[in-house]
């Protein structure tokens, strides 16, 4: 077998490691340099005249906002959430596999070495001779041959135009990314589960107010029955009263199904069956807290959505980096290097030794438009992206000035529409008496009765409706998360 002398390859692998290294350390990167779009962002909320701006750092909502409303079930719930719920395991899956192709594109920096151990068993054709006779080829011998062959071969891509440098980029800047995802699904979750809660507890609330109610009634209608026995009222008296007891009870065992709904919500929330939760009533609900106002710019690196549509206008514009190194021809260095020989016991011989090493330049030459329109695809992909990541801040903009304005109504709706509770039942005590001192038909207590229990029902829903605001509006304004949490930043 022939090769090369030692002392002529000892001259030819010198200037090729010093091109490698030359490669390694001088090197272009092609592609735009990115920058965070600019996008207008206003000095304070429309919406924030009433409330006071967040004083230091140590003032904002961090980690479990939700104990800004002091709940121990609702804490019990929410620690629940990051590990059971099947749409943040979704994400968190999906950031796994961001992180996965990261560490995928930075092995593009290092050769790669494969080994290689064969044994062939070759039989060379038979040529037919005059009269029939048959005879082996004269470079087969007997016709059969054993050839065992060991090897190793390294192939590496010296990076000169910055592809695989883009490319980590790319997946670096998607795995950051996943992340905001990630924690956008968990504040998501942790959002509906709050809300859904707190609708479990006013319509706790309202079960309460309903048996009151049907208590009241109760004793009206033995009041009524009582009088119509002793002949000082009617029939329809009685029957009214019957009514709206009846009316009450229907309304209450109604309630039974919102209950049970929402119940079973919360345990898919958490990742559990329904039958698996039971939550005990709790005829109360907390007080709408204090929430303390995020300047407009801080909320750009609070939003997790926000911070993800950004990293993903960083991937893209790496993207273009990729594709326009494209245009550029790839220079590789190959050495193989191994033993060959027909006899398993001389293989690793001196004489079987064989190698080879040298580098491969390769182009492109024509390929029709097809490099000039993936770089084309890419910009408008990042085009794309950048027109995302400025909704996703006006959008974010808009939730916390939709939510501030809807809590700030309804805190003076809520103080107008007690104020219309207390009276009904005013009225409804003046009705009764005046009743019992037959001045007034009973169709004047079914009246007041009816105001009173949907002025007491219309409060509840108002507080519903402030819980549900507050905690889109801590939704809104990121919750505890920060940007600063993000990997690979």
């Amino acid at each position: 077998m022939s090769r090369a002398p030692p002392r002529r390859a000892a001259r030819r692998v010198p200037p090729l490691l010093a091109l490698a290294a030359v490669a390694g350390c001088q090197y272009l990167s092609v592609g735009p340099v990115y920058h965070r779009p600019s996008i207008e962002v206003p000095e304070s909320y429309q919406e924030a005249r009433d409330w006071k701006p967040a004083e230091p750092q140590d003032t904002k909502p961090r980690g479990n906002w939700w104990d800004l409303y002091g709940d121990a079930d609702l804490d019990a719930l929410m620690r629940q959430v990051a590990v059971s719920n099947q749409n943040v395991r979704l994400a968190a899956a999906r950031y796994d596999q961001a992180v996965a192709l990261l560490g995928n594109a930075r092995s593009g920096y290092f050769p790669t070495i494969t080994a290689d151990v064969s044994a062939t068993h070759s039989q060379n054709a038979l040529t037919v001779g005059g009269g029939g006779t048959t005879s082996a080829s004269p470079a087969g011998g007997s016709g059969t041959r054993t050839q065992d062959r060991v090897s190793a071969t390294m192939s590496w891509e010296l990076d000169l135009w910055g592809r695989v440098r883009r490319t980590v980029e790319s997946n670096r800047e998607s795995a950051q990314a996943s992340a905001g995802d990630l924690a956008g699904a968990l504040l998501s979750a942790q959002a509906t589960l709050a809300q859904a809660y707190f609708q479990l507890r006013v319509t706790d609330l309202d079960l309460a107010l309903l048996e009151r109610s049907m208590d009241g009634y109760s004793k009206a209608l033995e009041v009524t029955q009582n009088r119509y026995q002793a002949g000082v009222a009617q029939r329809s008296d009685v029957t009214q009263a019957q009514t709206q007891l009846e009316t009450a009870r229907a309304q209450w065992l109604d309630l039974g199904i919102t209950r049970a709904t929402l119940e079973h919500a919360l345990a898919v929330l958490i990742g559990k069956p329904p039958a698996a939760l039971s939550i005990a009533r709790k005829d109360e609900t907390p007080a709408i807290p204090p929430i303390p106002l995020t300047l407009p710019s801080q909320l750009l690196e609070r939003r997790p959505d926000i911070a993800a549509a950004e990293r993903r206008t960083a991937a893209a514009n790496a993207q273009i980096g990729v594709a326009r190194a494209a245009w550029f021809p790839t220079l590789s260095l190959g050495a193989a290097g191994g033993y060959a020989s027909n006899s398993f016991s001389k293989l690793f011989e001196v004489p079987n030794r064989f190698w080879s090493l040298g580098p491969d330049l390769a182009g492109t030459l024509v390929d029709f438009g097809a490099r000039h329109y993936q770089v084309r695809a890419a910009i408008a992909n990042y085009d794309q992206s950048v027109a995302t990541y400025r909704q996703t801040v006006l959008s974010a903009f808009q939730d916390v000035e939709d939510n501030l304005a809807t809590l700030a109504v309804l805190a003076r709706e809520s103080i107008a529409e007690r104020a219309a509770a207390d009276a009904a039942a005013e009225t409804l005590t003046i009705a009764q008496n005046q009743y019992k001192a037959g001045t007034v038909d009973y169709l004047n207590v079914v009246s007041a009765q009816n105001a009173s229990l949907s002025a007491e029902r219309a409060w509840r829903d108002i507080t519903n409706r402030s819980l549900a605001a507050s905690v889109n509006l801590l939704k809104a304004l990121g919750g505890g998360w920060s940007a600063d949490t993000l990997p690979y930043r």
